[in-house]
């Protein structure tokens, strides 16, 4: 996963990120070394947080730009 990345280049470290998803920053540490699989919740939560989508993050594509949002 690009979690490390999107994380590292955003100059963050994983104890930010883990307070944002209000959860350990161990917790956090094994969801970025695939330790752990992030529930689906948290992982939206990332891609919103990171402005990109989820299928980035899973490498499941190579495109950074996220989709259009669904207005709420």
């Amino acid at each position: 996963m690009r979690l490390r990345d999107l994380r590292e280049d955003r100059d963050l470290t994983q104890q930010e990120i883990a307070d944002y998803l209000h959860i350990r920053q161990n917790t956090y540490s094994q969801y970025e070394n695939g330790q752990r699989q992030i529930p689906l919740i948290l992982l939206t939560r990332l891609a919103v947080y990171f402005n990109t989508s989820v299928d980035y993050i899973l490498s499941l594509t190579n495109e950074k730009k996220p989709y259009p949002r669904k207005r709420r």
